[in-house]
């Protein structure tokens, strides 16, 4: 039997969107008590459980959801995600008006699909004594980013707060907050926790890609070159359809398999990212992959995979325990980067690894291996 873990953990969802709407059902699904623990990476951390986290406050800018609870915020428009917990309790915590900054490309205000497109709410936008007031006030333990990618100025907002208020920050999109130094060593100077950059999906595209790729170099094949293209059709592949947003995706997916390679492929030879906007497809994410190279005797081969996923409830299986982890860093005092938790669970990490070494670490960092951090 697990051992009941000491408080809840109070959580802030910075965007209400897709990917927080799967969380919020997951933690639902979960705290019933009457669900199988499928599709759980742990069923607990330090004491720990999915059904512990609790959603204190909340901040979006769509005038759909500025102003309700979380529960009914996480299935309002433009949300399409898969709803696979209908009934969710009351959090007693209304979705706060945020600062828009870069958070919202134009194109997302005009699109013909009114569906998928942004209303911003005519509500004043906070300032950051406003969001760190609201933090305090709500007892916040972990601030999760969900913001559209491209959103710098936004994310480095909700950092500025997390860092002032205290709160743990999980930055779920790649924005570098937590690899890149500066900021790094801001959070351990602050001794607050951080567990980044971008998610890294339960069973994914940039997964599935590495482990293909350290495949490739445990079996002495050579990776001569390698493509993932992905389709999808909720907000963030239309978020995406502007490239101007999609500088530090494209290097945190890159990346993320230039890391396991046994040789570093030349970048005509790699090509990794967002590919189109299918409208159809709402929240289900298509992955085309093909890797070409050579085996003994330089004898050519090729692989070819296609994989299916809802995008969001993919997403949520990792963050559900990368806020459990960011809490335990709260517990045990540890500060700045937590880098067995962002190597395992992120792209693009403060130090890249196997994963299989990442697993390790993680493994170790959870079991209180003072040793891995």
């Amino acid at each position: 039997m697990l051992a009941p873990a000491s408080r809840p953990i109070n959580v802030a969802l910075v965007g209400v969107g897709n990917c927080a709407s799967s969380l919020v059902q997951g933690i639902q699904h979960y705290r019933r008590g009457v669900n199988d623990l499928t599709g759980l990476l742990h069923a607990e951390i330090g004491g720990y459980r999915p059904g512990d986290i609790h959603v204190v406050a909340a901040w979006d800018v769509d005038a759909r959801k500025v102003g309700r609870d979380v529960a009914e915020a996480i299935f309002a428009k433009p949300n399409c995600t898969t709803v696979f917990c209908a009934e969710v309790e009351s959090t007693g915590a209304l979705v706060r008006m945020g600062p828009v900054f870069d958070g919202v490309a134009a194109h997302m205000l005009d699109h013909p699909q009114e569906d998928r497109t942004f209303v911003l709410a005519d509500a004043a936008e906070p300032d950051r004594s406003q969001v760190v007031a609201a933090l305090r006030e709500a007892r916040v333990d972990v601030m999760l980013n969900y913001l559209p990618v491209g959103s710098q100025k936004a994310t480095e907002f909700y950092a500025e707060c997390a860092l002032e208020a205290g709160v743990a920050f999980v930055n779920n999109i790649p924005v570098f907050i937590a690899s890149d130094p500066a900021w790094a060593r801001r959070f351990a100077d602050a001794g607050v926790p951080i567990v980044g950059d971008d998610i890294k999906a339960q069973i994914g595209a940039t997964i599935v890609h590495r482990v293909l790729t350290d495949l490739f170099a445990k079996r002495g094949a050579e990776l001569d070159r390698t493509y993932q293209l992905n389709t999808g059709g909720n907000t963030d592949f239309l978020n995406m359809s502007n490239r101007m947003r999609l500088a530090s995706k494209k290097i945190s997916k890159t990346e993320a398999v230039q890391s396991v390679a046994e040789h570093r492929l030349e970048d005509e030879n790699i090509h990794v990212g967002p590919s189109d906007y299918v409208a159809w497809q709402n929240d289900n994410k298509v992955c085309f992959l093909r890797m070409e190279g050579r085996l003994f005797g330089g004898v050519p081969m090729n692989l070819e995979l296609r994989l299916s996923v809802e995008d969001s409830p993919n997403s949520a299986g990792v963050a559900i325990d990368m806020v459990r982890c960011a809490q335990l860093a709260r517990d045990r005092g540890i500060g700045g980067p937590i880098e067995a938790a962002s190597a395992f669970f992120c792209k693009h990490p403060p130090v890249q690894t196997t994963d299989d070494r990442a697993h390790e670490a993680v493994e170790a960092f959870i079991a209180g291996d003072g040793s891995v951090g």
